[in-house]
């Protein structure tokens, strides 16, 4: 029996339980899943690469068929080298889907074994979003409903350092 690999591609920045739950979802429906955490030099971003993978390495512990990996170049070049034939895309709403729509048929046109599947998270989730985490955290609310504790921690002692 071939094993199903999706790669689930984001800055997650911070990771959020929207994130957390599109993973559980994921893995619903393949053997394995690697989040892939993106080292994009153009886009500016509150943690390193190095912060984000230890929170999101954090947050998947216990799952056993969750890798957490980082990459930077082309989603399906990483796909490629990881034998996986699935990406995991995220919609909360019809503004993702636009843009979602474009990047899942570019990744079409470069590989052409390389699907992308799109998973809707809980509806108590639908409108989170790591910069909407951000907002909220950087004006002093609670965003300990949107991402786990010590995620809480690091966002507002990040903020406070800033």
């Amino acid at each position: 029996m071939v094993k199903q690999r999706a790669i689930y591609p984001g800055s997650f920045d911070p990771v959020t339980f929207g994130h957390l739950d599109l993973v559980q979802r994921a893995l619903s429906l393949f053997d394995e899943l690697i989040v892939v955490i993106a080292a994009n030099p153009g886009k500016s971003t509150l943690f390193s690469i190095e912060e984000r993978m230890d929170m999101m390495k954090r947050s998947v512990r216990g799952l056993k068929r969750v890798k957490v990996a980082s990459f930077s170049g082309l989603t399906v070049d990483f796909a490629k080298i990881q034998k996986a034939n699935i990406l995991i895309r995220g919609l909360r709403a019809i503004s993702d889907f636009d843009y979602e729509f474009q990047m899942a048929l570019t990744n079409r046109k470069l590989a052409r074994k390389i699907d992308t599947v799109f998973l809707m998270p809980s509806e108590s989730y639908f409108y989170v979003s790591s910069r909407l985490i951000k907002e909220i955290a950087s004006h002093q609310g609670d965003i300990s409903s949107y991402v786990p504790a010590f995620v809480k921690d690091k966002v507002i002692e990040k903020l406070s350092l800033s």
